[in-house]
């Protein structure tokens, strides 16, 4: 906690003091250019790295694998984008190193070796509560996902007089 808060202090001082020298050296509307520059050209990297995450995260759903280094890719990927909006060059080395793939994967795989990614199959948990279906339990609640057997639902609405 204490980390986060000295990065919420440092950057801020970090990014006036290197806006300050920039402006000094090649001036204040070429400085606000770059920003702007940087954060268009940084919105439209995230654009592109995001829709290519995107399609590759579907591909391997649709093979029937967890999409987790995808996952913790788009994370990335959105510090990016939010670092490259952020007014600043620092931020925005920072912002664009998390638009590089090369860059940005080996980050993923060193988050993904700290983190574990557990996802539940669909199919596996579908076929559990079949086996409580087919066993024709009618006592105790139904779970949401199921859909419920013909006759079990009544749809219609209702108004209360007193």
């Amino acid at each position: 906690m204490r980390f986060l808060f000295l990065l919420f202090i440092i950057i801020p001082i970090i990014e006036i003091t290197v806006l300050i020298q920039v402006g000094q050296a090649i001036g204040a509307w070429y400085t606000v250019g770059l920003v702007l520059l940087s954060a268009f050209i940084g919105v439209n990297m995230l654009r592109h790295q995001g829709l290519s995450t995107l399609a590759r995260a579907q591909q391997r759903m649709n093979q029937g694998e967890v999409p987790g280094q995808e996952m913790v890719e788009g994370i990335v990927l959105a510090v990016g984008g939010a670092l490259l909006v952020t007014p600043g060059f620092v931020t925005d080395v920072i912002g664009f190193s998390c638009l590089i793939p090369g860059i940005r994967k080996g980050l993923v795989k060193a988050l993904l070796s700290r983190f574990t990614v557990i996802a539940a199959s669909q199919s596996t948990h579908a076929q559990f509560h079949q086996g409580f279906q087919d066993q024709d339990f009618q006592s105790g609640p139904r779970p949401r996902d199921i859909p419920p057997r013909d006759g079990d639902v009544i749809d219609g609405e209702y108004t209360r007089r007193d």
